[in-house]
């Protein structure tokens, strides 16, 4: 295409000579766009992955002052989602920076979504995953305060999620982090399960399949690394599909259907 053109615009301007330069020049651009087109698609998915980073320690934090303090308690469970992520010392001492940068009194919230969203060009897979982990780490402490919910609530609203949408996101959260803990060692409840897959007990076997497959499909390790997920992040990624794969297989094991 750019040698096409090219010899149509040499030879506007210098006759039959301007054509073959025309050809020469375009045929040198469609020859580096592809390295061209390769290192932008790279330049782009750096700087999602670095707002992503930056916004999901520094909003960690400031979702955990939301009563007005951050406790030892609180600041342990951002290390243990740390730990979680298997930071290197460098990504942890960072990640701990823009926690302590979130608690500070003039955080500004709403400029740091801003960017995030335009960083994820408001894509809502990744936008999603980053409301998960904010729920994850808020729950991991045992239960969700009031405040942190409606700070929470507020933080989906600026990135375009409804509030029947944080509910379910919650539920699906709830149950996961209660799956995981001590006394559950018999394995996920029914109920865990459903509100895992995001869904009624009531679902036909269907509407369960069509379930499973498509929270599978938005939490893809693979799909999210394509759109920004950071490196650091995959692991959570794959545990959350995990979580997925297990309740599906418990209600399908419940229900005896292939």
């Amino acid at each position: 295409m750019a040698k096409i053109l090219g010899a149509l615009l040499g030879y506007w301007i210098g006759g039959f000579w301007g054509m073959l330069l025309g050809i020469f020049l375009g045929h040198q651009f469609d020859r580096a766009r592809p390295s061209l087109l390769g290192k932008l698609v790279k330049n782009h998915l750096q700087q999602v992955q670095r707002a992503f980073f930056e916004a999901t320690f520094s909003v960690m934090g400031h979702v955990a002052k939301a009563d007005g303090r951050v406790s030892e308690e609180e600041i342990a469970v951002a290390r243990q989602v740390m730990q979680r992520m298997n930071l290197s010392e460098q990504a942890t001492r960072e990640a701990m920076a823009l926690f302590a940068r979130g608690k500070a009194a003039d955080f500004d919230l709403q400029a740091m979504l801003l960017s995030l969203a335009a960083a994820t060009r408001k894509n809502h897979g990744l936008l999603r995953m980053f409301i998960e982990i904010q729920l994850a780490a808020a729950f991991a402490d045992g239960e969700l305060e009031d405040s942190e919910r409606g700070l929470l609530l507020r933080i989906c609203s600026a990135l375009g999620f409804s509030q029947s949408e944080f509910v379910r996101l919650e539920a699906m959260i709830r149950a996961a982090m209660q799956s995981h803990q001590p006394d559950k060692s018999a394995g996920l409840t029914e109920q865990d399960a459903y509100a895992i897959l995001n869904i009624d007990p009531s679902a036909s076997d269907a509407e369960v399949k069509r379930a499973y497959r498509r929270l599978t499909s938005q939490h893809h390790p693979d799909k999210l690394a394509a759109k920004g997920l950071p490196e650091e992040m995959m692991k959570l990624a794959a545990e959350k599909t995990h979580e997925i794969r297990s309740a599906y297989e418990s209600i399908r094991n419940a229900r005896g259907f292939r």
